[in-house]
């Protein structure tokens, strides 16, 4: 049965090498081999190893040291380290765990002891990987919009002012739109709440597909309301991209049983000028003037641009 797991076998005899590496692949398991853990450490760095096997006693590097090395450097996965050693006292094997492996073989190894341990490391590698999966999901959803799953506010509050920082300290450019859907208010109450979800759903869509991959950002900044962060951006190249946004929403329609449901939208946009000093600045200021502009664009009519610079 083929084995998902790769196997590093770190042993500097090379019968034994020989002999594990023919037990170990009789089982399934693809097998590298290494001659010392100086060896060992350079090929997981290029690999993509699950589970070391090691002697305990070698030259350069011993299998202690290599544990306490492995455990020192992040590969991006959890290792499962098992130690082979003649040591079989408790003091031997205590040291050995507190360098960092996860379990121990006394030699002459027994083949079926030696993959009963290799299947509770196969099982414990799975767990870890779970958990690790689980987490990043638990992280991602900390930060996104539920309905739109466009970043939430939150992630807003905590990275704009990183951004906004950046770009003052380094005199680098960044512009912000805040946009809002006109006359929202309409939609849910002449077709319900859901047609609203779906229309703020296909609103994100648009937009999102319209953002620079990798560089421009969305955030949902509270019920009709999103921002767009653009780095790198001045006040021409953030009113040409509202402009874009502006004309796409207003090509936009959504079917809703039986309705097609058009809206429109107002943008306002905020850019930090390169002139002048901008160390009294804030996060705060720029939000502040991309509102005023937002709320312009609705006096004059709605469905508009408008941009300042601070």
């Amino acid at each position: 049965m083929k084995k998902d797991f790769e196997v590093l076998l770190v042993e500097d005899s090379r019968t034994q090498a020989l002999k594990f590496q023919l037990m170990l692949e009789s089982h399934g398991y693809h097998v590298t081999v290494a001659q010392n853990g100086l060896e060992a450490m350079n090929m997981l760095l290029n690999s993509q190893t699950s589970i070391v096997i090691s002697d305990w006693v070698m030259p350069e590097m011993d299998g202690s040291e290599l544990c306490r090395a492995i455990r020192k450097h992040d590969f991006g996965n959890y290792l499962y380290i098992i130690l082979l050693t003649a040591k079989d006292s408790k003091n031997d094997i205590i040291e050995g765990l507190e360098a960092g492996a996860d379990d121990y073989l006394t030699k002459p190894v027994d083949d079926a002891e030696l993959i009963a341990r290799l299947t509770t490391a196969e099982r414990i590698i799975r767990l870890e990987s779970s958990l690790k999966q689980r987490n990043k999901e638990i992280a991602l959803l900390s930060i996104t919009d539920p309905l739109t799953q466009v970043f939430n506010r939150g992630y807003l509050n905590e990275n704009l002012p990183k951004a906004f920082k950046r770009a003052i300290r380094y005199s680098q450019r960044l512009a912000i739109i805040i946009c809002d859907i006109d006359h929202f208010k309409t939609v849910n109450d002449e077709h319900g709440h859901q047609a609203g979800d779906i229309v703020l759903k296909s609103f994100v869509t648009a937009l999102n597909n319209a953002l620079r991959k990798d560089l421009d950002w969305m955030a949902r900044y509270g019920g009709e309301e999103f921002i767009f962060v653009l780095p790198e951006t001045d006040l021409t190249g953030a009113h040409a991209a509202a402009e874009r946004f502006r004309s796409t929403i207003a090509g936009l329609v959504t079917p809703f049983e039986g309705n097609d449901l058009a809206i429109t939208a107002s943008f306002g946009i905020a850019a930090i000028d390169q002139e002048g000093d901008k160390s009294h600045l804030t996060t705060d200021d720029l939000i502040k003037a991309a509102d005023r502009c937002l709320y312009k664009a609705k006096e004059l009519g709605r469905n508009k641009c408008i941009g300042t610079s601070i």
